[in-house]
């Protein structure tokens, strides 16, 4: 008698038994299709996401540290290769006897799979000439009006960036430069905030060299509140009536009546103005264990109010834009606080604009393609 095939053998199999084999086969195949396509839409978004949310807590720790006079560490993620691999296999055997002693069949089923997944991740520390450039040297004049002139606010900017401008000088909360704000400085960002609301003024930065740029105001016809608005500018920094190309240059000082001088800060001195309105935990300040918070000035404003409002506390905060945990405490930002959450953010673009020189090398990494 004729033994039958494999496939009249796998017909034989009870019903529950051929569809345990099927599924078992369906999902081995499936598995030995190409993992790239579906490995980039995973990857990418999952690996972005913990980029972004470690970048906003390292620079809030950094943040922080300042404030205890810790040394702020630096790390950048220069690289990230994730390799993957999926093996499978499935194998069926299936066994029948007939007669004496005894009657009866037996099936065996075995799927095996092997997935790997070996990301290599590399860290560039933030040290050495590219230490002082990202965090000592003062941000140059011409980047920070390019920031006015792609649309952001000119009055943030430059209560964020700006120690002085032709001599006004802002406040300072830094425990090295503590000062109160001439008040033509909070003038000088009132009326600037009013013309850039207003569509009156438009602002062109022309690079001539390294340390200047000239600074194009075209203007047009505006109301009688908006032009005595732009008089009281020119009048704030001494400048020429009727000029609408100024030199803009790094400096305390203007040398004529056609130059803006912007003493910038570093990215330093930003860290440590948001570092000393922290509020930390009051045992921290009695201890000596934290600079004590900034003096009031005589004649408050709403100006002087903390850029973004860190607060502290013992236990995690159930609803924080981002947080971290130091000396046993959590600090972090409220996620319910939408001006905090854009000046952080801000913060994080212009630790971007820093770095204007050539990036470091990076570690040649050789990946088996599996």
């Amino acid at each position: 008698m004729d033994h039958p095939s494999t496939v009249s053998k796998f017909r034989y199999l009870p019903g529950r038994i051929r569809l345990v084999v099927l599924i078992v086969i369906t999902y081995c195949v499936a598995g030995c299709g190409t993992l790239g396509p579906t490995s980039i839409q995973r990857d990418r978004t999952d690996y972005g996401g913990v980029i972004a949310t470690t970048w906003k807590e390292q620079t809030l720790l950094n943040i922080v540290k300042l404030r205890y006079g810790d040394a702020p560490v630096y790390l950048e993620v220069s690289s990230v290769i994730s390799s993957s691999a999926m093996q499978s296999q499935v194998s069926l055997a299936a066994s029948w006897s007939s007669g004496f002693p005894s009657d009866g069949n037996s099936q065996l089923i075995g799927a095996s799979g092997l997935y790997t997944d070996r990301p290599t991740i590399s860290y560039t520390p933030l040290s050495g000439e590219r230490f002082s450039r990202y965090l000592l040297r003062p941000l140059s004049p011409t980047a920070v009006f390019s920031l006015v002139q792609a649309g952001y606010p000119v009055d943030r900017v430059l209560q964020l960036t700006t120690r002085a401008a032709n001599g006004v000088y802002n406040r300072s909360t830094s425990p090295a430069r503590a000062r109160s704000a001439d008040p033509r400085f909070y003038q000088l960002l009132d009326a600037l905030r009013r013309i850039q609301r207003s569509q009156s003024l438009e602002i062109r930065v022309n690079p001539r060299t390294i340390d200047e740029s000239a600074l194009v105001m075209v203007t047009r016809d505006v109301p009688d509140d908006i032009e005595n608005d732009r008089r009281a500018v020119r009048a704030i920094l001494g400048l020429r009536p009727g000029t609408n190309e100024l030199t803009l240059t790094f400096g305390m000082l203007s040398r004529s009546d056609t130059e803006i001088a912007l003493l910038t800060r570093s990215m330093s001195e930003i860290f440590m103005e948001l570092a000393a309105t922290i509020e930390v935990p009051p045992v921290h300040v009695q201890e000596g264990r934290a600079n004590p918070m900034p003096a009031a000035p005589e004649h408050p404003s709403p100006w002087d109010a903390p850029l973004v409002r860190i607060h502290s506390s013992v236990e995690r905060p159930p609803d924080a834009y981002t947080a971290v945990h130091y000396r046993d405490y959590w600090f972090w930002i409220d996620d319910r606080d939408m001006k905090s959450k854009s000046e952080f953010l801000f913060i994080l673009v212009l630790f971007s604009l820093a770095e204007t020189g050539v990036p470091a090398q990076v570690p040649v990494i050789t990946v088996p393609a599996n």
